[in-house]
Parts: C-alpha cells; sequence; structure tokens
C-alpha cells in the first residue's frame, strides 16, 4: 500500500511539473492575458529553512526571484502559508528569531498562522509576531482577553492591485499536534465558522477576488471550498508536497514544503468576467543567485550557530531515511533507531513514537553524524517518559497511530520492543493484528511499560488513551529525545540501523 502510495504522489508531482512548465512557456508572451495580471502571488510553506537543502530553496534566492519580478513590471505579493518558527536546528537555539529575521530580508508580504508556530508557546510566539515587518492575516486565531486576532494580526485584509481588489482571510488548522499548555489565553475557532464571519466582510469592502490563505489540511480546504464556492483562491500550506488542484471554480495550491518550489500564481479579473488564476510552479534552484541582503541575515545566524554543532558524535555505516512521506505511512530504519533509543533511555519493554516528530525530510547520507544532524532529526525539544499500561492501551495506541492509512500522518508510530501486522483494509480503530512483544503475543491484561515523548503522554497526535496511566518516567525527569539520540551514537560509535518487519502493513 506504501508504494502504491508513493507511485500516486509522483504522478501527481510530475503532473505538477508539467503544469509549471506549460505556464512558465506562456509566461513572457507579451500581450498575453498573463502578462497584464495586475497581482503575481509568490507562495511558500512550511519553510522550516533559511539555506538550500540538497541545493534546492533557500530565502536568499526566493528574494532574488521577487526581485527579478519586480524590475519586470510585476507586482509580486510574497505570501508564507503558516509553519515556519519551528522545527529545525537552528530554531532549537533561536526558537525561530533566525527565520523571521530571514522572511523580513527577503520580503514577506503576507502571512498566517501553522500548528508549528506555537510549538515554542504563545509568548515566544507574540514576540516572534511583533519583530515580523510583514502583514499578518488571522481569521482563527483569537486572543480570549482581548476577544482579537493573537499579536495585533489583521482579521481579514483587503487590497487594491490595479485594476482588482483582492481580499485576504487566513486560518490555521485546529489540531492535537498543539498542546494545551501552548495556547495559554488562545483559542482556536473552527476555520469555517471563522470563514462565515469574515468573508461577508469582505465583500462588503468590494472584494472582487477572494483569497484565502490557510494551513489546513487538503481535506480541510476542500470542504472550505464546498462550503463557501466565491472563494477564488486557497494559498495553502501543511502538506509537505506541492499540490495543485481545482474543486469546482476554486484553485487550490500548495507549494511543498523549505521554498524547494515557489508557486507563482498571476491574478487578473476582467469587469464583469470571471477571476483569471495562472499557475507555475517554479523551481528555487541555484539557477537563481542569492539576495545578497538576506544571504548576509542567513549567513550571520548560521555563524552563531558555532562549531559546537559540527561536532561529530558518531557514524552511520548506512543511510538514515527520514523522508516525510515514508516516515508517516511505513517503518524506516531511522524510526526504528530512534524507537530503540528511546526504550534502551528509559529501561522500557516497547517504545513508540509519532512518526510526525521526526523530522528533515531527506534520506542522510551514510557517514559522520553531527550534533546539528542529530538535533535537526528531533529538534522539538521533547522528553522521553515511561508509563506502566496493560496491553489493551498498547493496542488502542497502536490503532490510533494506523487509524489513518493510506493517507500519511504525524501520529503513525514507529515502534521498539514489538512486532505487528496492519489491516489497512479494517475499519479504523481496529486495524492492528498479530502483536508481539519481545516474541510472546501481546497480551491485553498484563501491565508493560511503554517508552513515549511526552507529547504523547498529554495525548497529542490523538494518543489520548495514555492519559490517567500510571507515570513511572515523567516529563520533569526524562532526557530529551535528541540528548538521548546523541548519547545512544556516541557510546556506540557506529550505527547501522535496517528495517526489520516490525510494522507489516497488508
Amino acid at each position: 500500500m506504501v508504494r502504491h502510495l508513493l507511485k500516486r504522489i509522483a504522478a501527481m508531482l510530475a503532473i505538477v511539473a508539467l503544469a509549471g512548465t506549460t505556464a512558465l512557456a506562456q509566461q513572457e508572451d507579451i500581450g498575453s492575458p498573463r502578462s497584464r495580471a495586475p497581482l503575481t502571488i509568490l507562495q511558500i510553506n512550511d519553510v522550516y529553512s533559511t539555506l538550500p537543502i540538497d541545493d534546492a530553496g533557500g530565502l536568499a534566492r526566493v528574494a532574488t526571484l521577487k526581485q527579478q519580478l519586480a524590475a519586470a513590471g510585476r507586482t509580486p505579493l510574497l505570501v508564507l502559508a503558516g509553519d515556519f518558527l519551528s522545527p529545525s536546528v537552528a530554531s532549537s537555539v533561536f526558537k525561530g528569531e533566525q527565520m523571521v529575521a530571514a522572511l523580513n530580508a527577503a520580503g514577506l508580504d503576507l502571512a498566517t498562522l501553522g500548528n508549528h508556530e506555537f510549538d515554542f508557546g504563545i509568548d515566544v510566539l507574540i514576540q516572534r509576531m511583533a519583530e515580523a515587518r510583514w502583514q499578518w492575516v488571522i481569521s482563527n486565531v483569537v486572543d480570549t482577553n482581548t476577544g482579537k486576532p493573537i499579536g495585533g494580526a489583521a482579521p481579514y485584509l483587503v487590497r487594491q492591485f490595479g485594476s482588482i481588489k483582492v481580499g485576504f482571510i487566513g486560518l490555521c488548522l485546529i489540531t492535537d499536534e498543539i498542546s494545551r499548555d501552548k495556547l495559554a489565553h488562545v483559542r482556536l475557532v473552527d476555520p469555517i465558522a471563522a470563514a462565515g464571519m469574515y468573508l461577508p466582510a469582505l465583500e462588503r469592502e468590494g472584494a472582487n477576488v477572494i483569497i484565502a490563505i490557510t494551513h489546513l489540511a487538503f481535506a480541510d480546504d476542500r470542504a472550505l471550498v464546498e462550503q463557501f464556492p466565491d472563494i477564488d483562491l486557497i494559498i495553502g500550506g501543511h502538506e509537505h508536497y506541492p499540490i495543485t488542484a481545482t474543486e469546482n471554480r476554486t484553485l487550490i495550491s500548495k507549494a511543498g514544503s523549505d521554498a524547494k518550489y515557489v508557486a507563482r500564481i498571476d491574478v487578473d479579473r476582467r469587469p464583469s468576467g470571471p477571476v483569471e488564476r495562472f499557475y507555475e510552479l517554479v523551481p528555487i534552484t541555484n539557477a537563481l543567485s542569492d539576495d545578497a541582503r538576506t544571504a548576509e541575515v542567513v549567513n550571520g545566524y548560521e555563524a552563531r550557530l558555532g562549531t559546537e554543532l559540527e561536532t561529530v558524535v558518531g557514524t552511520s555505516r548506512v543511510p538514515l531515511d527520514a523522508d516525510t512521506v515514508r516516515l508517516r505511512a511505513s517503518e524506516t530504519n531511522l524510526g526504528d533507531l530512534i524507537a530503540d533509543v528511546m526504550r534502551a533511555d528509559v529501561d522500557a519493554d516497547i517504545a513508540l513514537i509519532n512518526s510526525g516528530s521526526i523530522r528533515g525530510d531527506r534520506v542522510y547520507k551514510e557517514g559522520p553524524l553531527t550534533r546539528r544532524t542529530l538535533v535537526g532529526i528531533h529538534p522539538f525539544g521533547n522528553v522521553i517518559c515511561k508509563v506502566a499500561v496493560p496491553g489493551r492501551v498498547v493496542l488502542a495506541a497502536l490503532n490510533n497511530g494506523v487509524s489513518r492509512l493510506p493517507a500519511t500522518a504525524g501520529q503513525f508510530p514507529q515502534v521498539s520492543g514489538i512486532i505487528m501486522r496492519v489491516d489497512r483494509g479494517a475499519p479504523p480503530g481496529d486495524r492492528v493484528r498479530d502483536v508481539r512483544v519481545h516474541g510472546e503475543p501481546l497480551d491485553l491484561n498484563k501491565t508493560y511499560s511503554v517508552a513515549i515523548a511526552d507529547y504523547m503522554l498529554e495525548g497529542g497526535d490523538g494518543y489520548t488513551m495514555f492519559a490517567g496511566q500510571r507515570v513511572l518516567v515523567g516529563p520533569e525527569a526524562g532526557d530529551l529525545i535528541a540528548t538521548a539520540l546523541e548519547k545512544y551514537v556516541a557510546a556506540k560509535h557506529e550505527i547501522a540501523p535496517a528495517v526489520e518487519g516490525r510494522i507489516v502493513v497488508q
């Protein structure tokens, strides 16, 4: 099933790439409808690195693209659809300060929030919002003390671009990925309800083009369009691969992650005519030079990270698979490694870790492993906890983890100490079969010690079954997962984790 899913995604990406190529051919046709469009949106989302990754992306290159379009007489609007403060190696040190500084330098114009903006808590988020020089539009994240959007953000926005008047709303998903302790004095309003509150205001103020900047799952974007078909364009985030789709008359765009692509969308509307949208997916490669001012900011923060992060901790004799799509739907060797680290760290029978906490979205090459690499693999600051639970709770946790298959999901578990079979055709909540703990069948009444992250202990990603269970090692006593990983690699000197068939999806 995972192989089938990957093929579907690869086919989708190929279609997106072809669409981008076609649009590129139209781009410079003088007098074409696209050339007359008064607004050029440049979309990025889910950007965790200021630098290129495998020579793709880089905010200094994005800045150059915007400047080139402005010099050619376009009106570019750089828009970010959430998720940038965290997670990354640098963010674990600077708490997202480096991202705001780089995006300021790159000329970001407009943004909404994603779930990772809450990773460091509301006080840090408000501080970062104040540091930003761009306009925030946030329609459904409310300060309970004022009843208004947090950080002084606009709940909606109307701007004139030549002959068109464009209205914007901004929507953040409601998810267990944002733990309750990160939401002090904050209320998340249902995105569809918030859209219903503010879309009429856009119409009252004369907007003739409606754009929703969203950080929602694709299915939720589609539901939004079904409810509000007058939305012309969704600038979306949350998924980490490019998506372009037309739902009824609405274009839904997601540009992937880490600014490896920028979605360019030229927007126009003729009098009494429909909204015109011209789409192109622009690869951000070394064909674009670095903007000097943005590069200076980025390099300054990189220098501040210092030589400490470059310390070699150990060596891997094999590549380590942190590909997001594979991690969130199947066992990987890196997932096995981290689960093994957690189980060993607290001497537990079993370990479970939600795949969404394992980052990097790449295959790390074999060779030296630096502290920077290990922190980048797990940058969240999560702590290893240990709970005593009956086997039925273990089974419930495993079923929760695989409940969204065949879709990829951050709750998908990587495991240690157990093997299991997953029947993806069975109803969610009853898909896990043949669980064995160290070779013995799982006993639903027996008590097992389980290593989990504090995020899961608090009910994150739907792991609510751990609430009220006996805690053997709590958040105040456990090691950081990143620290335990470093200690494990340093002690082994050399590692070579393999996919062992712990999770068989059928």
